[in-house]
């Protein structure tokens, strides 16, 4: 039997946002016919921030109208500050509806990848000091009310994303020019943007995963001394500990180019075996209780990591959603992760981890009332792994509800015990919740 056993007592430690994700409800307040939505769904599981990038690429946040600099400014030449010259209708309406689930936009300044054969707005703008001059203005319409904006006090504003996703090759999908180029594009940005609104967090690069070319970003950027509020990145992988490596790589190079107090934000993360042979095999895993086991272990894991945000990628409507279905919008097996880790934000504290079998990543935490909640996974990249007898030692003795995702059960209660052992298959995600 294996053993799950948390500390006595809490440690006064909250819980990070570690539920937020690229992609906001999938629902409109107007010319919705055919109607379907996931709204309900997606404001339960307290997402606490969805990151619009890849928006432009969705009809059901505006499309080809909503987002990217291109399509808010879709003119280049016109007057920077001319209302006029700025479409932001549709980038209006999709931030609200998400406020209205009560989740707040991560702001990405950029472009949607193209991965047509022609590239269209994965350029180097023409002229970067004007680019960032069509930033602050859509920065004014958001927080400051410029041409009949809002004041949503949108915090995270981040300068483009995925630069070095093709860097070196001939086929580029997120940024077309050079390395250079893409740090003085950034350094007048930040500087410009930070030396206006000096109140919001103002960062990126949205590094695809290539740390070679972060570190000679955050070299160049301390060099040069540039603002950087936080540094977003992303990671793809089928085990859980790669992510806790990197995030621990992570940190260390941002602190080592003098950024320690800068966020270390993952915000795109999913499940991958591979981008080849394996792909359509980890997209299937993605919408199953193995994507649904591994959102999970990534989640709950990285507590105790030293990453501040993770956003998962995504919850648009696209393949890469595990949470709803992208026909019916209904929820899967993945969605329950987030649903769960939401409740955590209620608790007063952490409960430290004191000892958990391989394979195995959980988190407790107590609320006002000294009753505890504890979510776990049992997580396995290989499909022939057996199942686990687990007993969980939640600190204290109690009457817990246990709910459980497997490859047989979809969130449901499966019983109330005093005496926690369970029988759990691979590809499990179990809340114990304390009554």
């Amino acid at each position: 039997m294996e053993k799950l056993i948390f500390s006595e007592s809490a440690c006064g430690a909250k819980f990070k946002i570690l539920n937020a994700t690229n992609g906001g409800p999938w629902h409109k307040r107007h010319a919705n016919d055919q109607y379907r939505t996931n709204f309900e769904d997606y404001k339960a599981a307290r997402f606490q921030y969805s990151r619009n990038h890849d928006s432009a690429s969705c009809g059901v946040y505006g499309g080809p109208y909503s987002h990217d600099i291109s399509c808010i400014f879709p003119n280049f030449d016109a007057d920077v500050n001319d209302p006029t010259s700025y479409d932001f209708a549709c980038t209006d309406e999709s931030i609200l509806i998400a406020l209205d689930a009560g989740v707040k936009t991560f702001f990405r300044l950029g472009q949607t990848i193209e991965h047509q054969i022609v590239k269209h707005n994965v350029f180097p703008p023409k002229d970067f000091k004007k680019w960032a001059e069509i930033c602050e203005h859509i920065i004014l319409h958001y927080n400051y009310g410029w041409a009949d904006g809002m004041k949503l006090g949108i915090e995270y504003w981040e300068i483009w994303n995925e630069p070095d996703l093709d860097d070196g090759s001939e086929y580029k999908r997120t940024w077309t020019g050079t390395r250079a180029q893409f740090f003085d594009l950034y350094e007048i940005t930040a500087k410009h943007l930070k030396g206006l609104f000096p109140e919001l967090k103002i960062g990126g690069p949205a590094l695809c995963g290539r740390f070679e070319w972060g570190e000679d970003f955050l070299n160049e950027m301390s060099k040069r001394n540039v603002p950087i509020d936080f540094f977003s990145w992303h990671r793809y992988n089928n085990e859980p500990e790669k992510f806790f490596s990197k995030e621990r790589t992570a940190r260390e190079m941002i602190d080592k180019y003098g950024y320690t107090k800068a966020e270390s934000i993952l915000n795109e993360w999913n499940y991958i075996r591979d981008w080849k042979e394996n792909f359509v095999y980890s997209l299937e895993a993605i919408h199953g209780a193995k994507g649904a086991a591994f959102t999970a272990a990534v989640i709950v894991g990285s507590q105790d990591e030293p990453v501040d945000m993770l956003m998962y990628y995504d919850t648009r409507p696209s393949v890469f959603c595990g949470a709803f279905d992208i026909y019916t919008y209904r929820k899967l097996k993945g969605y329950y992760p987030f649903l769960w880790y939401g409740k955590f934000y209620d608790l007063e504290s952490q409960v430290k981890l004191k000892e958990k079998p391989k394979h195995v990543e959980a988190i407790c935490g107590e609320a006002a009332d000294g009753k505890r909640l504890v979510m776990l996974s049992y997580y396995r990249e290989d499909d022939s792994a057996p199942g686990i007898t687990l007993s969980v030692d939640p600190g204290k003795k109690g009457k817990f509800e246990a709910f459980l995702v497997d490859p047989d059960h979809d969130g449901e209660s499966v019983g109330i015990k005093e005496d926690l052992v369970f029988e759990l298959k691979p590809q499990s995600v179990m809340l114990l919740k304390e009554i």
